[in-house]
């Protein structure tokens, strides 16, 4: 028994990292789209003032509408240049790839962290279990972008405070069969 409490306290200290990790990775794809989506907006209103600029100096032909085209065209191509450099909706995409990858190592932990509380499963069987699940783990790892403190903050708050992924009785009971609720108000009659 006492093996298996410290085995079960390293699979849920295992489990706790995965949770956040993945969370990262989400939070980290949101703030990739976020950044793609203020750049998007900025080429499109660099683009406008550009060809505004353009007309308006073919109609009227005053000096500053020539500067002020320059540079917002010049702008406009720094924009583009900067964007294909680095890319965020590729980024996000990658932690989104991530995220998913995480998920069945995380719900896979969840799963181990149950059979050896229920005693269902031999400190062997759970000790190879949890080493080949290290193993995935470190091989989704190694090719998994980088993440930020910033998105690591974001998923602590998610998580802590927001309780993403956690649900109370009554909310699971709304997703299950009436057979399976837990709500003395939501079950069925024993025939």
């Amino acid at each position: 028994m006492l093996e298996t409490s410290i085995l079960e306290d390293q699979v849920r200290e295992c489990f706790g990292r995965v949770v956040y990790t993945h969370k990262t990775h989400e939070k980290m794809a949101e703030e990739c789209s976020e950044s793609l989506r203020r750049y998007k907006i900025w080429q499109i209103a660099i683009s406008a003032l550009t060809a505004s600029g353009a007309l308006s100096v073919a109609i009227t032909n005053q000096s500053w509408l020539k500067i002020g085209t320059a540079l917002s065209s010049f702008l406009a191509v720094w924009i583009s240049g900067y964007m294909k450099g680095v890319d965020p909706g590729g980024t996000a995409q990658k932690h989104r790839d991530a995220a998913s990858a995480l998920w069945p190592i995380r719900e896979s932990y969840l799963s181990l962290l149950t059979d050896v509380r229920r005693m269902s499963i031999s400190d062997e069987d759970a000790t190879k279990i949890r080493d080949d699940l290290q193993k995935r783990l470190a091989t989704i790892l190694k090719s998994a972008p980088q993440t930020n403190a910033k998105a690591y903050i974001k998923a602590q708050m998610a998580l802590k405070c927001k309780e993403e992924y956690t649900f109370s009785a009554s909310e699971i009971d709304k997703f299950v069969p009436a057979s399976l609720r837990k709500g003395s108000e939501c079950r069925t009659p024993q025939s």
